[in-house]
């Protein structure tokens, strides 16, 4: 699972110029689901995510988590992160995970992460326009196949 994490005071996702999710202060996450992803995999995305310390303290300091600043989670699933563009100049878009095994876990991670801070979507699968203020800006790539 890839998850492109940004720090954000604010997001939206449109879909057919209607609003389908908002957010404030939080995190806007994009998320790529791998054939090879598990239960495990969700778990320890979840933890980290909502545990990052990249909201800053009162000493301007990055110390703070999602959680810890009553922020909120905006989920967008993104199949391109697992583009290859190795070959030629057309990237090639089948290192993903089936959509219906992607569709399934994307919906498992918004319920996990749902269980810590409110989180809203856009839909799987959809042509989405995402905007957003990336607030400082901070935008940190989470990789779960690379665990420490």
């Amino acid at each position: 699972m890839k998850i492109i994490i940004q720090r954000v005071s604010e997001a939206q996702v449109e879909i057919e110029g209607r609003v389908q999710g908002k957010i404030s202060q939080g995190l806007l996450l994009l998320v790529g689901i791998a054939p090879e992803d598990t239960s495990a995999d969700l778990d320890y995305a979840v933890r980290k995510l909502v545990n990052m310390r990249i909201f800053s303290d009162a000493a301007g300091k990055m110390n703070l988590s999602v959680q810890d600043i009553g922020g909120q989670i905006l989920s967008i699933s993104q199949f391109t992160l697992f583009a290859d563009t190795k070959k030629g100049n057309r990237p090639a878009f089948n290192g993903g995970a089936a959509p219906d095994k992607a569709s399934q876990l994307y919906d498992q991670l918004n319920a996990l992460l749902a269980q810590h801070v409110p989180v809203e979507t856009g839909l799987f699968g959809a042509d989405m326009q995402v905007s957003l203020v990336n607030d400082g800006p901070v935008t940190i790539v989470l990789d779960t196949r690379v665990r420490q």
